[in-house]
């Protein structure tokens, strides 16, 4: 359970007390109350008994200027489209970055935001832009040769240079991708 406290830049994580589990159970009915008194104390009222537990928590504090900066990806609608943007990207000498992703695949929802914050990473250098498959016609995901998702692909000087097929865990996905950008930027 996570609350947000007054200070928006302030946010508090439940930690789970074992104490609590092994008393009220794991699925313990209550409302959870934070305190007006000073410090950052978290009490769980139980509806059946009136005992108030200390709970421990994580505070962790978020600036604004300390937040990791996103880049938000554009979209690629259609052959025409991806045509516009290499020819852009050619005479710019960057390369380009495309991720091919569906709606429905978890995976891709859960490494977009990861390629958004590479994206930030590589600012000016590369051009970040992604593909839903299901949103578009299908010569263009015939150009593109993707047969699974997520598929991230490396384009330079308008030709597709190499591609990382993202079936594995995250971090491992980024940094292979992180990889290819070198060899092309």
């Amino acid at each position: 359970m996570s609350v947000l406290a007054a200070n928006s830049h302030i946010f508090c994580r439940e930690v789970h007390n074992r104490e609590h589990q092994q008393q009220f159970g794991s699925a313990a009915g209550g409302s959870f109350v934070l305190p007006k008194s000073s410090g950052f104390g978290f009490s769980h009222r139980n509806g059946d008994s009136k005992k108030l537990l200390r709970r421990d928590l994580k505070v962790e504090a978020f600036s604004p200027d300390s937040s990791p900066t996103l880049v938000v990806m554009e979209s690629i609608n259609d052959s025409d489209h991806l045509d516009h943007l290499l020819n852009h990207a050619q005479e710019l000498s960057q390369p380009v970055v495309i991720d091919w992703m569906a709606a429905w695949c978890r995976k891709c929802i859960y490494l977009k935001p990861k390629l958004e914050k590479l994206a930030a990473e590589y600012d000016t250098k590369v051009k970040f832009y992604y593909v839903d498959v299901n949103k578009v016609p299908q010569t263009l995901v015939k150009r593109g040769n993707i047969s699974k998702m997520p598929t991230i692909q490396v384009w330079k000087d308008g030709e597709f240079k190499e591609e990382v097929i993202g079936g594995h865990k995250a971090w491992l996905v980024i940094e292979e991708v992180r990889e290819m950008i070198k060899k092309y930027v």
